[in-house]
């Protein structure tokens, strides 16, 4: 069989699908109407669920190197915090943004939900209830529904639900196919190792996974360009105000790696892009935030395949130019084993919502009404956090 004809027939096939989805070939002219403000906003959408303690380590917490076993950080991958954090190397790219206080870290945070399918965690991420599938429109839709006038976009092929709504919004994706998606191939190869017919046959298909695999890294850097052209859009003085963009690859089951593996490599991206994205903001850096987020966390120990499974807690970035950046805000539940939550996950201490309200009040401007009535509905038992923002 020839493996790279069969990989480059399945790519095409994948992208004529997602491109009958939406139709946006090449970079448009994007014709937004004159921007009512200079407040802009990214929310990044971390899909597969990011393992936070593989990001943000609590090195000083007394049970972190033994609960971790192999996946705990050596030295030479630490790039330090407060002292009792430390940040994987893979971020240096955002490493000197915390020390210029315009990042910060939520760790230990998740949504209200809590039975680990990525399908229902993503929608309830994206809608913004309290539970899966619990409204059709996403909480980004309804925040641009209520600023009067503010454009919408999504980097991406298609608008995915957060950003969903009464408003219609543009969305962009460069007209390169996409490459066969590494989450994708780890759920099967997990699923059907012990199969006497399928696992075989993965086996002696291995060449092709390591291409396909190969080729999926070099997809998910394009994340890279992807924000360096989404700032293009957002700092014009009539262009989007509020977007979002997917970076996927998080789903690491298998060989999720220290120093290096599939989680380092991810890190790796998402530090680029989002440098890119700073610098591409220029002087409308002073006016953005990026909002980095994750359906849920991972497992505190390995599995038995070098990864991690799916878990509860995880970790949530806030960047931007009035940032009050520089900490690591919410509670430590610990690593001890009596705060696991089920014995297995970190503690979902904070709430999620907790910090979206903070960045739509403090950063947007909205009022605590709307926000709490029509943008996350059922959540006034997780107030906002305060003063997160150097001019709110």
């Amino acid at each position: 069989m020839d493996h790279g004809t069969d990989l480059t027939r399945r790519r095409f096939l994948l992208g004529m699908g997602a491109l009958s989805c939406c139709g946006v070939l090449g970079l448009p002219r994007l014709a937004f109407a004159s921007a009512p403000t200079e407040k802009r906003l990214m929310v990044v959408i971390l899909r597969g669920a990011m393992d936070g303690l593989g990001a943000i380590a609590p090195i000083k917490d007394p049970n972190y190197h033994a609960i971790r076993s192999k996946l705990a950080l050596p030295d030479n991958t630490l790039l330090t915090l407060d002292g009792y954090f430390a940040m994987h190397s893979a971020l240096k790219p955002i490493h000197a943004l915390y020390g210029s206080k315009e990042l910060l870290v939520l760790h230990a945070v998740s949504t209200p939900y809590r039975d680990r399918s990525h399908f229902d965690a993503q929608d309830l991420l994206e809608n913004g209830s309290p539970r899966p599938h619990g409204l059709n429109t996403g909480w980004l839709g309804r925040t641009l529904q209520a600023m009067a006038g503010t454009k919408g976009l999504a980097v991406g092929p298609s608008v995915p639900l957060i950003l969903q709504g009464s408003k219609q919004v543009q969305s962009w994706a460069p007209s390169v196919l996409p490459e066969t998606d590494a989450d994708f191939l780890s759920r099967v190869s997990y699923m059907y190792a012990a199969d006497p017919m399928f696992g075989d046959a993965l086996k002696e298909a291995g060449g092709m996974a390591d291409v396909a695999k190969s080729n999926a890294v070099r997809g998910q850097r394009q994340f890279i360009d992807l924000m360096k052209n989404a700032a293009s859009f957002m700092v014009k003085p009539d262009g989007a105000r509020l977007a979002t963009i997917d970076l996927a690859g998080w789903d690491t089951h298998a060989g999720q790696g220290t120093d290096n593996g599939r989680l380092p490599q991810a890190l790796s991206v998402l530090a680029e892009g989002l440098n890119q994205f700073r610098t591409g903001m220029g002087a409308a850096w002073k006016d953005t935030a990026v909002l980095v987020v994750t359906e849920f966390g991972r497992t505190v120990r390995m599995n038995g395949t070098g990864g991690t499974d799916h878990g509860t807690g995880s970790v949530a970035f806030l960047l931007g130019g009035t940032v009050r950046g520089g900490q690591i805000i919410g509670e430590w539940p610990t690593l001890a084993e009596n705060a696991l939550y089920e014995g297995r996950d970190l503690y979902p201490a904070n709430d999620m919502r907790s910090l979206q309200k903070a960045v739509l009040q403090q950063h947007l401007g909205l009022s605590a009404d709307v926000v709490e009535s029509t943008i996350f509905p059922d959540s006034r038992t997780s107030a906002a956090y305060g003063s997160l923002f150097t001019n709110a």
